[in-house]
């Protein structure tokens, strides 16, 4: 893993618009993205399902369009791309959803490998609607959801991404995810 310092001058340079950076960057960051990948894919689908290795190549299609983006540092980088991933695997789901109503069942497309189960995409779509509105009531604890469960970020390093301290991250992931919670046990997926 390459030191924080080589990754933000990367990040620094990519930001002024210098494009080769981000080509420099994603070897550094390459596993760490994988992991990030397989995270949001177990979280949502079978696990025989391909398609880890497409959900780093898609994100990284999205992050290369960012070069407006000031990222901070590593870990600042790393939940910008798991959010990119996250807004990936919910475009997937809601393409099933279309699918589902106009009672097409076939495959999306023979030659992408799905990146949401149709199984598991309703539940998917539920939880991103839970975040919507919990961003609506609280941004702070939707953020802090983010980063802890999008992002895979520890509380430390929650805290340093969202300038709060590990106390403030805990008790607002412990609400969060009660939040979640009842409102998913209130209005369950179809």
């Amino acid at each position: 893993m390459a030191g924080d310092g080589e990754v933000l001058g990367l990040l620094t340079a990519y930001g002024r618009g210098e494009s080769q950076a981000l080509e420099q960057l994603m070897p550094l960051v390459y596993d760490e993205l994988r992991r990030l990948a397989r995270l949001r894919r177990w979280r949502w689908q079978d696990p025989q399902t391909p398609g880890t290795t497409s959900l780093v190549h898609e994100a990284y299609l999205n992050l290369v369009d960012q070069t407006r983006c000031q990222w901070q540092d590593r870990r600042h980088f790393l939940y910008f791309a798991s959010v990119t991933m996250r807004n990936i695997l919910i475009d997937n789901a809601k393409r099933y959803g279309r699918q589902k109503r106009a009672g097409d069942h076939q495959p999306l497309d023979s030659h992408e490998p799905a990146l949401v189960s149709q199984a598991r995409s309703e539940e998917f779509l539920a939880l991103d609607e839970a975040l919507s509105r919990l961003r609506q009531a609280d941004e702070r604890l939707a953020r802090i959801m983010e980063c802890r469960f999008f992002g895979g970020l520890t509380v430390e390093e929650s805290a340093e991404a969202l300038s709060l301290s590990p106390a403030t991250v805990k008790r607002g992931w412990t609400t969060a995810r009660a939040w979640l919670y009842k409102e998913l046990k209130e209005s369950p997926p179809n």
